[in-house]
């Protein structure tokens, strides 16, 4: 183990790359919208949901390439747009659950 390579991260602690910003932030809520209410339409239809992270990254960095935006603005804006996934999940799985028990009727 005498040949151990220093760690190198690619973004070094010392630059000032910006990462929260008003385009990645409006990527994220409009991929977190569309993502959101397609796998609230699959779960209610299929009852089962996707991963929306893979497609939320592919599409955050397509569209932030073009834009010329960074690695941490990609980054944000893929996270931000999973969001969706996660509340439309939650609501999906248990909201039926309380029309089906009466709480709801």
């Amino acid at each position: 183990m005498a040949d151990e390579k220093k760690f190198v991260p690619f973004v070094p602690a010392n630059t000032s790359m910006k990462e929260f910003t008003g385009r990645a932030l409006l990527i994220g809520l409009v991929l977190a919208v569309v993502l959101g209410a397609a796998n609230a339409y699959l779960g209610l239809k299929a009852g089962m949901t996707i991963a929306a992270t893979y497609p939320a990254a592919v599409i955050g960095m397509a569209i932030l390439r073009f834009f010329k935006g960074s690695i941490l603005e990609e980054n944000f804006a893929r996270t931000v747009g999973s969001i969706g996934e996660s509340v439309a999940a939650g609501a999906i799985f248990t909201l039926p659950a309380f029309y089906i028990s009466g709480v709801w009727s």
